[in-house]
């Protein structure tokens, strides 16, 4: 089996790694200093499970890879729509793309059976750009529950969790599915394949669509945010609205509020990564995490007062923060 990871990045590298030490023949397409790296001494892995290390090819031009079985997207959703180019002499007529992505991803009504089948989704695929670059037969939805860092070019630091499902959009037990899912096991990763990953997404998003913004705003880490009144109550409110959202399309997430809030508070003093973003001056990727909702909440006519009000300030720092 032939893998190329498209962003090598802390989790894009920790999982070509993975995939590398179970024998896959594994592509890491990065860049800098990090792909130089990769090239000179491999990629090594420090995680309170033991410590690895990997040799996956590297480059940075996909035309060096050529066809493979499955890439792993490592990418920023923001730059789906330019990823045509990059992922195209990667293709053949079977290969999956494995988007490991937070929020709402842009084959979310793709074979979704209900009125809004087929339906595209503006925030995270406007214009159809995202369905151009990247075709929807290909795509396998992919939740990630791991936690990485790069410590320095070619160290990944795995800070916990082992878990990342996949899922086919129209909920089938496909042999690409678990051709993939057993080379991430074969590689020490947990790797479910779930029958409705919208679920997934929608658990995930619960923290991810108030953590992720009011810690960009107010520049306060998760342990932060929960210690403060205010802020609490905020989430709170953002996650009840969120789950009216994912009840209108028919999506109960099994988890309470309160035992979401209990997770973000075990995290303790750790910075986003839209707030690491907001640092580095790097585009926040609220689109897909925030924004989509707002949209899918208007398409269910359901109200989202709270989350309305925490896009449009969030916009507007996101402007800021990128000189839109």
């Amino acid at each position: 089996m032939r893998v190329a990871v498209l962003g090598a990045g802390a989790i894009g590298a920790y999982v070509g790694a993975s995939l590398c030490r179970a024998g896959v023949e594994v592509f890491l397409v990065a860049r800098g200093a990090h792909l130089q790296a990769i090239r000179e001494s491999g990629v090594r892995v420090h995680s309170p499970r033991g410590d690895f290390e990997s040799r996956p090819r590297a480059t940075d031009d996909p035309n060096e890879v050529g066809p493979v079985d499955h890439v792993f997207l490592g990418l920023k959703a923001d730059q789906y729509a330019q990823a045509g180019p990059l992922v195209a002499p990667m293709l053949h007529e079977r290969t999956t793309l494995i988007a490991a992505q937070n929020g709402i991803p842009w084959w979310y009504f793709h074979r979704l059976p209900g009125p809004f089948q087929g339906r595209r989704v503006e925030s995270v695929d406007p214009g159809g750009a995202v369905s151009a670059a990247l075709p929807l037969s290909r795509a396998i939805g992919c939740v990630v529950y791991a936690a990485t860092e790069i410590v320095a070019p070619g160290r990944i630091r795995h800070l916990e969790g082992t878990r990342l499902s996949i899922g086919e959009p129209d909920g089938t037990d496909s042999a690409r599915c678990n051709e993939f899912a057993d080379a991430m096991v074969a590689g020490g990763l947990k790797c479910p394949v779930e029958p409705d990953l919208r679920r997934d997404i929608w658990i995930k998003l619960m923290g991810n669509i108030a953590f992720n913004p009011i810690s960009a705003l107010t520049r306060a880490t998760m342990a932060g945010i929960c210690r403060h009144g205010g802020t609490r109550g905020l989430v709170v409110d953002m996650m009840r609205e969120t789950l009216a959202v994912a009840a209108a399309f028919g999506v109960y997430p099994d988890v309470s509020i309160e035992r979401r809030f209990a997770g973000a508070e075990r995290v303790g003093e750790h910075k986003t990564s839209t707030l690491q973003s907001l640092e580095r001056g790097k585009p926040l990727e609220l689109e897909a995490i925030l924004t989509a909702v707002v949209e899918l909440a208007g398409l269910a006519e359901v109200p989202v007062p709270t989350l309305r009000v925490v896009n449009a300030l969030a916009g507007l720092l996101e402007d800021g923060n990128t000189g839109g």
